[in-house]
């Protein structure tokens, strides 16, 4: 299964863990992905794989059309939240809008590019990452779990875990349509 349909709704949040269960009410409760609808939004990240420990924040991906539109959205909706923060960045040749701010205790990474979210590098990421969680079972979580917690981000914890060569980054993405 390369592309588990499961990570495009949140339905699957309800029945997981304590910390799913709550991130799926926060985000019915706060609209937020509705307000995003018109961009393809898409949970990515730790939460939807178990592997977030305290201080993770929820990385939403999204696709837009007009820059400009989706940055306005964002000030619009989310500028009224504790620690909002807009920025506008080049990745990897590729024009990107990031909004932070905070929904109760969660901080929202928001990342919008002109890239549909199903080929953007962070839900790609999470369907290596989901592969190789369902290769390696808990050894792997449980590892990937302990070298976040010691400061690692969640790609390189990967790449240390399983002895990975080069750019972590790069080389998950050989396992993406495992």
């Amino acid at each position: 299964m390369s592309q588990p349909s499961k990570f495009l709704t949140l339905e699957y949040l309800k029945s997981g863990n304590k910390a799913q269960q709550e991130v799926f009410r926060l985000l019915t409760q706060s609209q937020l992905m509705h307000v995003l609808s018109a961009y393809h939004p898409v949970l990515a990240g730790t939460v939807p794989l178990d592997i977030n420990i305290e201080g993770s924040d929820l990385d939403i991906i999204c696709q837009f059309d007009e820059k400009w539109q989706f940055k306005e959205l964002m000030i619009n909706e989310f500028s009224n939240h504790p620690k909002f923060e807009i920025s506008e960045l080049l990745m990897h040749g590729k024009e990107t809008i990031i909004a932070n701010f905070y929904i109760e205790n969660w901080e929202i990474e928001v990342f919008g590019q002109a890239v549909p979210v199903l080929k953007q590098a962070a839900y790609r990421h999470l369907l290596a990452e989901y592969n190789l969680l369902r290769q390696h079972g808990d050894w792997l979580k449980e590892e990937v779990i302990k070298l976040k917690k010691g400061g690692y981000k969640t790609e390189p914890a990967f790449a240390k875990a399983l002895n990975l060569p080069g750019d972590p980054y790069q080389a998950l993405f050989a396992f993406e349509n495992e």
